[in-house]
């Protein structure tokens, strides 16, 4: 379907000239909608109400398996390749495979010995 609002800066389309709107505050940096517990600001009202939840402990997204609760949707559907056999991440260099991202990510500093967290104080380097 096309979408026939554009955003000049980036090309993206939007159904709706409000959600173009919206989107445009990304580019500009401005920050409609302030959190009222800590000040931060967001261009979104749903990233705001996302945020939210750190402050009240809402976790309304809940594993059906192990019964966790989650902030946010996608971090509930991460979480459920830990119950599965999937690993749907593989290691472009050894063909290991794992079932989160992050953990493959680390894993490949070990083909390329690459440390990209530094200690402040005694600067040696950490995977």
């Amino acid at each position: 379907m096309e979408k026939p609002w554009k955003c000049r800066d980036c090309e993206k389309g939007f159904n709706y000239p409000s959600d173009l709107d919206i989107h445009r505050h990304t580019h500009t940096g401005e920050r409609l909608f302030t959190c009222s517990v800590c000040g931060k600001g967001f261009a979104k009202k749903s990233t705001l109400q996302t945020h939210q939840r750190i402050h009240t402990e809402e976790r309304p997204f809940t594993c059906s398996v192990c019964g966790k609760g989650f902030t946010q949707s996608s971090t509930l559907l991460k979480h459920k390749n830990i119950h599965n056999d999937m690993k749907p991440f593989k290691c472009s260099e050894c063909e290991k495979t794992f079932k989160i991202r992050c953990e493959m990510v680390r894993h490949q500093c070990a083909h390329t010995w690459e440390r990209p967290f530094t200690c402040t104080e005694c600067g040696k380097g950490f995977t």
